[in-house]
């Protein structure tokens, strides 16, 4: 059974549901430790993460500070697209994404599962770079508990961990199988064992997925997520005028 957990918390100042808005009410909330901020906007450390959060609907001077807070011609990945950018704003990347939600996952810890720690984030960044689950940074570990699989030479073959923390939810990612191993049920497993950890706290465990990565969202189905919502996933370019 899922844990029970807040339908309505106030983020930053705004009440909603804190899956409408992950990166801002992590930040605000669980996550406040990382928090940079410039007026509304907030972000991650460049080496933590790379996911900002803007109010949902900024203003002139918030794009002004996102822009202060990138720097010009920065690349900035949106969790959450919503508002188009203001002109002079590129547009560089565009993905529909889902996000799904534990509806009954069996939960189970993983006996040969590993906690990995920042001593491993050499191997972590190796399998990252031949799977791309997507953005993992040299900090990205101390985000939440990340667990991973070895082969019987030491090497890391699968892992998965935590990463965005709104209140009363985690969410599960870099989720990634070296392709030499895959079709054991590597992923699976840990998938599992991470979940498990996220409801021994009292949270609910989610996830996204790309909307065209239709083999992991039917697995995840499979495994006991439920679709909550479709999201839209991208990245703006900080004008080149703009001053950091």
């Amino acid at each position: 059974m899922t844990s029970a957990c807040p339908e309505v918390v106030a983020v930053d100042g705004h009440a909603g549901h804190p899956l409408d808005h992950p990166v801002r009410a992590a930040l605000a909330g669980p996550h406040a430790r990382f928090a940079e901020r410039r007026g509304n906007v907030l972000r991650y450390p460049v080496d933590v993460s790379p996911f900002l959060a803007l109010p949902d609907e900024p203003s002139a001077q918030d794009w002004a500070d996102l822009a202060e807070l990138a720097g010009p011609g920065v690349v900035v990945p949106l969790a959450v697209v919503g508002p188009e950018a203001p002109a002079g704003w590129e547009t560089v990347f565009f993905m529909p994404g889902v996000q799904m939600v534990d509806d009954g996952l069996p939960a189970a810890p993983e006996e040969q599962a590993v906690r990995l720690t920042t001593a491993d984030v050499p191997e972590m960044l190796d399998l990252v770079e031949r799977t791309r689950p997507g953005p993992f940074l040299p900090r990205t570990v101390e985000m939440g508990s990340y667990l991973g699989l070895r082969d019987a030479d030491g090497a890391l073959v699968a892992m998965a961990g935590e990463r965005l923390h709104p209140p009363g939810f985690t969410e599960i990612s870099a989720v990634c199988t070296d392709p030499a191993h895959r079709g054991r049920g590597l992923a699976s497993r840990l998938v599992l064992a991470v979940a498990h950890g996220i409801r021994q706290r009292g949270e609910t465990p989610f996830l996204h997925a790309a909307a065209s990565n239709t083999n992991a969202i039917r697995l995840y189905e499979q495994l006991g997520f439920r679709l909550r919502r479709t999201v839209p996933f991208g990245a703006v370019r900080v004008p080149e005028g703009s001053t950091a």
